[in-house]
């Protein structure tokens, strides 16, 4: 191994897709702690797709038509797919190609004022939809999952741009009759590239990419709102704020992981199916990793940029950067290395655009075990599951668009590794004479099949969560102020104003009254809370306290007394 010029740290995450069951609970959360602010109503940080389905924006991975990413010139260098610095310095005050508000979708509430005012009569009131961006009445036509579970998916499924190149070469391999097909969730946040297409495509150097960690982030001073980032990014993960003007993205969180906290999405997670940790990678090897040649070997290029934290080399290359000891400790520990390098179970989203991305995810392989159960096969025997894996209703081919840029060889192979294990940990279970077999099969050994296990199945919050403090000193003193939610004032939960309200108060979010949120987004000060006297909004309540309106008055049953 080439000793690393200069390597630095990155604070990664991979998602099992075999524990997501789509509940939203991380889309939520999100949005309570970062998006509760006038200008990002349509703005999800975190969102839950369903597979196959459009996404979010619609189609987002078309990038023929949106030009995300990178691609390689003649010369077999990486250029934008969006053009080069000519080219956007010459289209500079033209409008970028980006999605519009009919790609996500036009943000709405409910006229709830016309339920709780309306007077007695012999027609029922109505709460027609508005829309949170003109104040208008409006159609709700389309949302950030309006294709979850597969709805509409025998009109709208087709349009998935994955399954029109996969139907492009086998017509019949992906129908959407729902006796004949499963899908699977895929939860999206910022890949916090180790190339980030949205940093080279900014204009103002607005984007930067944190030395310590890794972490992507947009300086909103020096943003102009050119939103040149928002073509950029291939995965549509920066959003344009009409309010302030400026480029908003996800921050992986960065407040909770410098002291040592997992991010708000992985906090939250029913399934517990996030983990995060620390990587080792050689900076300076990144752009020719970047530009190898044959998209299908952009998945091992990104493997090869992993360094090992117990290499001599790597050790001596990472004190002389400066990088502390406690942080080495975490990338040895780091569940991110093992299922992305060691087990080689999780896989890169869409490494064909060649950002480099540093959210990595294990293919779900549950539908086809129930599938197997429901015909009344023994879905966990090993000959049975493994012969299945060639026969899923959604392809192996749509995996690896998905994740491996096609290369089929590489899904099958996880896949049979995932299959190896639970196959393997079923007859543990049962109390049956260990099969070593199975393990060999593909390619592992049976100490490090059980280890898989026990980091997939039955991780501790310690194990899923490597996160070294940046201040390991300061950890436990800043404990507190983690998060936005559990704190006054926080990022994302400021006093109220004009950008969000303190904890505890009524807040005129969607669910309160249309007419408090219009007066918001349209004044300079805060939304009068005389009219929401007496509600209060829980989802802000951090539970210290009584916030007045949570209780109704006490009331003295005697005569004239009332207190």
């Amino acid at each position: 191994m080439t000793a690393p010029t200069r390597i630095m740290a990155q604070v990664a995450m991979v998602m099992n897709l075999d524990k997501c069951i789509g509940c939203h609970t991380c889309s939520v959360t999100c949005k309570q702690a970062w998006t509760n602010r006038a200008g990002t109503e349509y703005v999800w940080f975190n969102n839950v797709e369903t597979k196959p389905g459009q996404g979010y924006p619609r189609r987002y991975e078309d990038q023929e038509r949106w030009r995300g990413g990178w691609e390689l010139n003649r010369r077999g260098r990486l250029r934008l797919k969006s053009g080069g610095r000519l080219r956007k310095l010459a289209g500079i005050f033209a409008s970028p190609v980006q999605p519009e508000l009919a790609d996500y979708y036009e943000p709405w509430t409910y006229d709830y004022r016309t339920l709780v005012d309306a007077p007695l009569g012999d027609d029922f009131p109505v709460a027609r939809p508005k829309s949170l961006i003109t104040g208008k009445d409006t159609k709700v036509t389309w949302s950030a999952n309006w294709d979850d579970n597969l709805g509409g998916a025998t009109q709208h499924g087709h349009l998935d741009p994955i399954v029109e190149k996969v139907r492009s070469e086998a017509e019949d391999k992906i129908r959407f009759e729902l006796e004949k097909t499963f899908m699977f969730y895929l939860p999206r946040i910022c890949e916090h590239c180790l190339n980030p297409s949205c940093m080279a495509s900014c204009p103002s150097g607005a984007i930067y990419k944190r030395s310590e960690d890794g972490i992507v982030l947009v300086d909103q001073d020096r943003c102009r709102g050119w939103r040149q980032c928002i073509t950029g990014c291939p995965y549509k993960k920066i959003y344009f704020n009409h309010k302030s003007g400026k480029a908003e993205k996800c921050t992986f969180c960065y407040p909770r992981v410098e002291v040592g906290l997992p991010t708000v999405c992985a906090e939250t997670c029913v399934g517990r199916l996030r983990y995060i940790g620390v990587i080792l990678y050689d900076a300076d090897a990144v752009t020719a990793a970047a530009a190898t040649p044959d998209d299908r070997q952009l998945h091992q290029a990104q493997l090869d940029l992993m360094l090992d934290p117990n290499d001599p080399q790597v050790i001596a290359a990472a004190q002389r950067a400066g990088i502390p000891d406690d942080w080495m400790v975490a990338a040895r520990r780091s569940p991110v290395y093992a299922l992305a390098k060691t087990y080689g179970v999780a896989l890169p989203l869409h490494p064909e655009y060649r950002t480099m991305p540093m959210v990595w995810y294990v293919p779900p392989l549950s539908p086809v075990v129930d599938l197997l159960a429901e015909q009344g096969h023994d879905a966990e025997d090993t000959g049975t599951l493994f012969g299945a894996i060639d026969a899923l209703r959604i392809p192996v081919e749509y995996l690896a668009e998905l994740f491996t840029a096609g290369e089929t060889s590489t899904v099958t192979a996880v896949l049979r590794k995932l299959a190896a294990m639970r196959s393997y940990m079923r007859g543990v279970t049962l109390g049956r004479e260990p099969d070593a077999s199975i393990p060999q099969s593909v390619g592992m050994s049976e100490e490090a099949l059980y280890e898989m296990y026990r980091l997939m199945a039955l991780a501790k919050y310690e194990d899923r969560y490597v996160i070294p403090a940046a201040h390991v000193e300061d950890a436990h003193r800043l404990e507190e102020i983690g998060c936005s939610l559990d704190f006054d004032a926080g990022p994302g939960m400021y006093e109220s104003g004009p950008f969000g309200e303190a904890s505890g108060a009524p807040t005129p979010v969607a669910v309160e009254t249309f007419t408090a949120l219009r007066q918001r987004q349209t004044a300079d000060a805060a939304a009068s809370t005389d009219e929401l006297r007496g509600r209060v909004n829980l989802l802000n309540w951090d539970g210290n306290g009584s916030p007045p309106g949570l209780f109704p008055q006490r009331r003295d049953i005697r005569p004239g007394r009332e207190d």
